[in-house]
């Protein structure tokens, strides 16, 4: 009977099976069942998500923090009232020197504009501030009067006080609608009480706050009195826009439970900083 090769048959029993070499080299290990299952459950869970049409949203939750933050956050309210303060201090101290005031306020505005291309930042707030200035710009230099540099935000300010009013008064609130358009969801927020409770009390807070600005700088405008329309303006511009804007995103927040709270601010924030919802 022939010998075994060395090397070849000499690592097999009777039986055929291959021994543990005794010199310190294994045999091929070959994997369990458990871990093909883990090897293979990234491949498998995104055939499922294909088949299904529901694909994982890898889009991570978003928090308070980023909810203002894609509102533009605090810059957001410089970049508006910059030129209104601009304004206000060069007429005072040039001896209410209008055209010099107003070409300071419009370079204000475009300064910031273009700061904020150059870091390359959204604009929609710089753009919205700078037209505003424009036209009350050429509001004032035509009428000769410094004062109507604020006549156009005063007729803002009740275009869009009615505009809200009206949305709360049909049961329409205006952040409802808006909530619906950008979510894509259409008329479903109506159907439920705690979201249309708590559009409809959003929408009162902005209602107060175009109603509030024009009790105070109204009969301002109407007496004449520039600095305090100016140092109303700036007061009631930025700080009291933040103010509204927490108040109304508190009760928001109190109005929802939890679970559509999050579901709100996620699509909001995920809008409002530029993305598209999956």
């Amino acid at each position: 009977m022939a010998e075994p090769r060395a090397g070849q048959d000499s690592d097999r029993d009777l039986d055929g099976h291959v021994a543990p070499d005794l010199g310190g080299h294994q045999p091929p290990k070959h994997p369990t069942d458990e871990e093909l299952a883990d090897i293979l459950r990234p491949e498998l869970e995104a055939a499922e998500a294909e088949l299904t049409g529901e694909p994982k949203d890898e889009r991570p939750k978003s928090t308070d923090k980023d909810f203002f933050q894609a509102l533009g956050g605090w810059g957001a309210l410089l970049d508006i009232g910059l030129p209104w303060i601009a304004f206000l201090i060069v007429y005072g101290v040039t001896d209410h020197d209008l055209k010099l005031a107003l070409i300071v306020a419009i370079a204000c505005g475009a300064a910031v504009a273009v700061l904020r291309l150059i870091r390359r930042q959204p604009l929609r707030n710089v753009l919205g501030g700078f037209v505003g200035v424009l036209i009350s710009a050429w509001v004032a230099n035509r009428s000769g009067n410094a004062e109507d540099v604020y006549l156009p935000g005063l007729l803002t300010n009740v275009g869009y006080g009615l505009l809200y009013l009206i949305t709360v008064l049909i049961r329409w609130p205006l952040f409802g609608v808006l909530y619906g358009l950008i979510t894509q969801t259409g008329t479903a927020w109506r159907r439920d009480p705690a979201m249309l409770r708590g559009f409809s009390r959003a929408t009162w807070v902005f209602v107060a706050l175009f109603a509030i600005r024009l009790i105070v700088q109204v009969p301002l405008y109407l007496a004449g009195s520039l600095n305090a329309l100016g140092i109303a303006k700036v007061g009631l511009g930025l700080p009291f826009y933040a103010l509204a804007l927490w108040l109304a995103y508190a009760v928001l927040r109190g109005s929802l439970p939890a679970d559509k709270w999050d579901e709100a601010r996620d699509h909001i924030t995920h809008l409002l900083g530029g993305g598209k919802k999956k």
